[in-house]
């Protein structure tokens, strides 16, 4: 394998360097322009980093379900899931996050890096309420720096295309990962034929 240990290496390999529309696209803060990309993201991806590494989780919600404060400040409710709470233990211990929208049948994707806090918040809570249920946090992201990234990887994945959807009858459950994981003790077919109406209950 030939690794490449420095940036100098690794430039040289990427030639021309990045066109100016590349460059100039990054603000630190939310234009209008890229204000209505949030509004119409149902669904957004959530970088942290902690001491154990690194997370990414998806977020997803009714378009713009992610507030935007004001131009530098974004909020992100944090609705019901496992309760692993990977994302919200780094971010209390490292404030950087990344975040990456997509929309769908868009081929434009929208980027954020900023630093987070996360708040419990009475008034903010019930804010984000659904259904009567709030969040039982906020994540409060300050902008750093704010970008729209070109189509090529939505382009060349075919993400949206009716053609490109895989069969998920193709694909092993989640009820059958589980059992391979623990020899049988937690997951099979129960697991998946009950998972609709479990996360129905528990969906905000």
């Amino acid at each position: 394998m030939h690794e490449i240990t420095t940036v100098e290496a690794l430039e040289a390999l990427y030639q021309p360097a990045p066109a100016p529309a590349s460059t100039v696209k990054v603000t630190d803060h939310i234009t209008p322009h890229y204000a209505a990309l949030i509004q119409a993201s149902p669904f957004v991806a959530l970088a942290t980093v902690g001491p154990e590494g690194l997370d990414c989780s998806p977020r997803g919600d009714l378009p713009g379900f992610v507030r935007i404060a004001d131009p530098r400040t974004l909020m992100l409710p944090d609705r019901r899931g496992n309760n692993r709470i990977d994302s919200l233990r780094n971010i209390v211990r490292d404030p950087r996050v990344a975040l990456l929208f997509l929309i769908p049948g868009s081929g434009t994707t929208f980027r954020v890096n900023g630093r987070a806090v996360l708040s419990a918040d009475p008034a903010l809570l019930d804010s984000f309420a659904v259904d009567g249920k709030p969040p039982r946090t906020v994540t409060v992201v300050t902008v750093h720096e704010a970008y729209f990234q070109c189509a090529r990887a939505i382009v060349r994945s075919g993400l949206w295309k009716l053609e490109s959807q895989v069969d998920p009858q193709t694909l092993p459950t989640p009820g059958a990962m589980l059992a391979a994981a623990t020899a049988g003790e937690v997951g099979g077919e129960a697991y998946d034929q009950d998972w609709p109406e479990r996360a129905a209950k528990t969906m905000w």
